[in-house]
């Protein structure tokens, strides 16, 4: 199991859920009742899921892909440890991730 800790946008709430090795983080966020709204299903074609991973986690995940990479060069306030969540399949062994959710998100899919 993997301990997820989501921070608000405003860093003012937290909230921890476990879940397990294989799991989505988009599917564990929206399970948690995270503002993520992820329409394009996982498809990279919007980035509604976009998150800023702790610094600290950002080494403990896979690298992201190009279409991942250019979708994030569209993401509102993205970071340089930003990430979509859908496209974050959480790892044997990896312990916990901190991830915040930002305070806006373009929704591409729409323009």
């Amino acid at each position: 199991m993997t301990r997820i800790i989501f921070i608000s946008a405003d860093g003012e709430r937290r909230q921890e859920v476990d879940a397990p090795a294989g799991s989505v983080l988009l599917d564990v966020a929206q399970a948690a009742g995270q503002p993520l709204e992820g329409t394009c299903e996982g498809q990279m074609a919007c980035s509604t899921c976009h998150v800023i991973v702790d610094a600290a986690d950002f080494p403990h995940l896979g690298r992201a892909s190009e279409d991942e990479e250019d979708m994030l060069d569209l993401a509102a306030a993205a970071t340089r440890t930003s990430r979509l969540s859908c496209q974050i399949v959480l790892a044997e062994g990896l312990d916990s991730l901190t991830v915040r959710i930002p305070a806006e998100s373009y929704n591409m899919q729409g323009m």
